[in-house]
């Protein structure tokens, strides 16, 4: 038996779903409720009923993603960093970036246009310390470029044809694991010559986001 608590949260699966395509696709700025609910088979009193504004939707949308990334951070951030804890991290990011490529389009390539944003600041904030946890305070200009490309080049990868009207990797004939093997291999090759960190990150470091 559907009860209305079950139908409830199942509109706002789809919408959110909706909203997140929607998003990645065409840009927050280029999708307007009335399109979501459109594209989702609702209509707009029933977008607004799940979600006050399309802030409170993005905010819905882009949430999960954001804490699983803290999540990994966090879990680097922890122990001193040595070849296989960064290995670890990278296995760990990869898993991210292939369940929620959408979501990190979203606030990789939307960022700058959507600043005020509460869930996009904080991803902000996250990307910056991703960045220095990666790279330390010596890093080179070389070792920065080869984070953004290694990292932000992986999600773009992923869902370029989105844009570009190609295929994107996600859909292309190579199996999943294939993909896998093929994002590690370049993932870690980028980073290897990044000095690592010598220790561990203080909590009041760690949760610098958070005030």
């Amino acid at each position: 038996m559907i009860t209305d608590t079950s139908a409830r949260q199942t509109t706002s699966d789809e919408l959110r779903l909706t909203a997140l395509e929607q998003f990645a696709s065409v840009g927050f700025a280029g999708a307007s409720l009335q399109h979501i609910a459109d594209v989702a088979g609702y209509s707009k009193s029933s977008v607004l009923y799940h979600f006050a504004s399309k802030e409170a939707l993005l905010e819905a949308v882009l949430t999960p993603a954001i804490d699983r990334l803290e999540e990994i951070l966090e879990r680097f951030l922890a122990t001193e960093e040595t070849e296989t804890t960064r290995l670890r991290f990278v296995d760990d990011f990869i898993d991210f970036i292939l369940e929620f490529r959408l979501e990190l389009h979203t606030f990789i390539n939307q960022a700058q246009s959507l600043t005020g944003i509460a869930v996009i600041d904080r991803a902000g904030v996250l990307i910056g310390r991703l960045s220095n946890a990666i790279c330390d305070n010596n890093a080179s200009t070389e070792d920065q470029i080869r984070f953004g490309i290694a990292l932000g080049g992986a999600a773009y990868a992923l869902v370029a044809g989105m844009n570009f009207g190609g295929t994107p990797l996600e859909r292309s004939p190579s199996s999943p694991e294939e993909i896998r093997r093929a994002l590690r291999v370049v993932i870690v090759e980028l980073l290897a010559p990044v000095s690592v960190r010598s220790a561990p990150v203080q909590p009041s470091i760690q949760h610098e986001s958070r005030k």
